[in-house]
């Protein structure tokens, strides 16, 4: 049976009065009536985790707690989001920019003692490659030597793949070419360090071993769907000196109200996300010194399905793109400063500047590409769907008043209706990956700071792209940009692929650029940077009432 009760916002953190009924299951109550210690950090994480497995994990609410669990060569600086050692304590690179030749810690261990070697890093990064693995993040190891073609079968010796053990601490990675953000990719969780000995002995189950092996900062305690994944400090783990908090739940809860009710009663201490703040709150809230907000380098966007008619006339896709008020969405809807976007890399990428002027917002000439495609004032326009991922916060959710939006802006300039599906996460995974939908909403937070992270989603096969689009010439300007070592030649290379990917093709809708937006009290919790990746290592956040200890972070050029 459903509880309904009311709260005043204002006892515990100096709110002004908010009035606000909340309707919330008994079953998320389920961590309050176990007999075991609270976590020092509570963290409502949105999501349920579809896995924790580094090769196959997507959403970035899951990132987040594989990133605790497992660490590759290098990690990210929890101010700056830049590279630093890892595993790796430093690296040479060859005067061509073709091999790195890495060097490990020499006290690297598992968190149940043995020790990790370069060995496992060689057999992490294949397992990632390996097409039996399925990994949609493959790419990340297309430019190691022969990592796509092992990807796609058409070799089958993992030894020929560019990545060796030279001896137990020292690992060469072999290049096709030049690559300025390969040390930013060593931190992806795709190229993090696992447990060879557990996978092989566990196969697909390897998660649910006890004690599960890890390379990172923290442990997994336990896994509980639906109630919370708890983590406890690895005292094995190379910098466990610098970790400062011993045990911490992740709550995978969806509802705005129920998150914020949990945050004001003392039941959590951060809460990541701005799909977690209530939308008709957020206005007063942002006025609240536990709210924060700024920039990140994020976009949200529609994937059309351009193997289904009639999404795979691109004057349909354009006509859409069109006819959508980006105005509108950000300033009704989203109000935390949210851009409106008219082409896909958001502003603020390192090296790079997007064309301008790739989309714009206009009706008449969309409502002229939908006649010409065949569908003239919306007739003959068959209905279709757009899908979106749920949660506990149901129509209330950000995404469903996005939807709406959308819905009612294509029916009254275009003349063509459409329906709204709102699916599980683990289903909204799995029918796009499938390519079983029209459109859907989706988004990208930037995996480092290059616009090569937005850009090589949509290249033939990427497991990123799901749209169904290819272009040839769109490929090799991706490439001919992962060649290039002018940065100049190599901005405009990316901006003629960007040009084509928003002209020639339009397989997405960019609607926004985000924002970053989490609460927590910043006089309680330190440790959590505005950075543009909206990156926060858990190992780096702490809990108390004294200022925080400022300790200097390991440089690649003094670890």
């Amino acid at each position: 049976m459903l509880e309904a009760w009311c709260l005043v916002l204002g006892a515990s953190r100096g709110f002004q009065p908010i009035l606000i009924f909340v309707i919330a299951l008994p079953l998320l109550l389920t961590s309050c009536v176990r007999h075991e210690p609270r976590a020092d950090i509570v963290i409502v994480n949105n999501i349920e985790p579809e896995t924790l497995d580094p090769a196959l994990v997507l959403g970035i609410a899951e990132m987040r707690i594989v990133s605790s669990l497992f660490e590759g060569l290098t990690r990210l600086d929890p101010k700056t989001a830049l590279p630093i050692p890892g595993l790796a304590d430093h690296w040479e690179m060859s005067p061509d920019g073709l091999v790195y030749t890495f060097h490990l810690r020499t006290n690297l261990v598992w968190s149940t003692g043995e020790p990790i070697t370069a060995d496992d890093v060689v057999y992490s990064w294949i397992r990632a490659l390996s097409p039996a693995t399925a990994s949609d993040y493959a790419g990340q190891l297309f430019y190691l030597k022969n990592g796509e073609d092992f990807n796609s079968g058409k070799i089958k010796d993992p030894s020929q793949v560019g990545v060796h053990a030279l001896d137990r601490y020292t690992v060469r990675a072999e290049l096709n070419s030049p690559t300025a953000y390969f040390i930013d990719l060593c931190a992806f969780q795709t190229l993090n360090v696992v447990p060879r000995q557990t996978i092989e002995k566990y196969g697909d189950n390897w998660l649910m071993a006890r004690p599960l092996p890890v390379s990172g900062a923290y442990e997994l305690v336990a896994w509980r769907i639906n109630d919370k994944v708890r983590v406890r400090k690895n005292h094995r783990y190379w910098d466990a000196a610098n970790t400062r908090t011993e045990l911490v739940d992740f709550l995978p809860i969806g509802s705005p109200i129920t998150a914020l009710n949990l945050y004001e009663t003392g039941g959590a201490d951060i809460v990541w996300d701005k799909d977690l703040v209530p939308n008709e709150l957020l206005d007063v809230l942002l006025k609240k010194p536990d709210f924060h907000s700024y920039t990140i380098l994020g976009t949200y966007f529609v994937r059309c399905n351009t193997t289904k008619k009639p999404f795979d006339d691109i004057r349909v896709r354009q006509a859409l793109g069109m006819a959508v008020d980006r105005e509108r969405l950000t300033k009704k809807i989203m109000r935390a400063g949210e851009v409106p976007a008219y082409h896909f890399t958001p502003p603020g990428i390192g090296h790079y500047h997007a064309p301008e002027g790739l989309l714009t917002y206009d009706p008449d000439q969309a409502r002229k590409l939908l006649a010409e495609a065949g569908y003239p004032g919306g007739k003959g326009f068959p209905r279709f769907t757009y899908m979106f991922n749920a949660s506990a916060g149901g129509a209330a959710k950000v995404h469903a008043k996005v939807g709406v939006e959308l819905q009612q802006m294509w029916h009254d300039e275009l003349g063509i209706d459409m329906e709204l599906d709102q699916v599980e996460w683990k289903v909204y995974l799995a029918k796009e990956n499938q390519l079983d939908y029209e459109l859907d909403r989706s988004s990208w937070i930037g995996d480092y700071n290059d616009p090569n992270t937005f850009l090589n989603m949509f290249i033939t096969g990427s497991g990123n792209n799901r749209t169904g689009w290819s272009n040839p010439r769109y490929d090799g300007l991706i490439r001919a940009a992962d060649k290039e070592v002018d940065p100049a030649k190599r901005e405009k290379i990316l901006e003629d692929a960007e040009t084509l990917l928003m002209r020639e093709g339009e397989p997405i809708i960019p609607l926004f650029f985000y924002v970053g937006f989490n609460y927590y009290s910043p006089t309680k919790i330190h440790g959590i940077y505005r950075n543009v990746l909206d990156n926060h290592p858990l190992n780096a956040i702490w809990k108390g009432d004294l200022p925080p200890i400022e300790k200097a972070l390991p440089t690649a050029a003094n670890p």
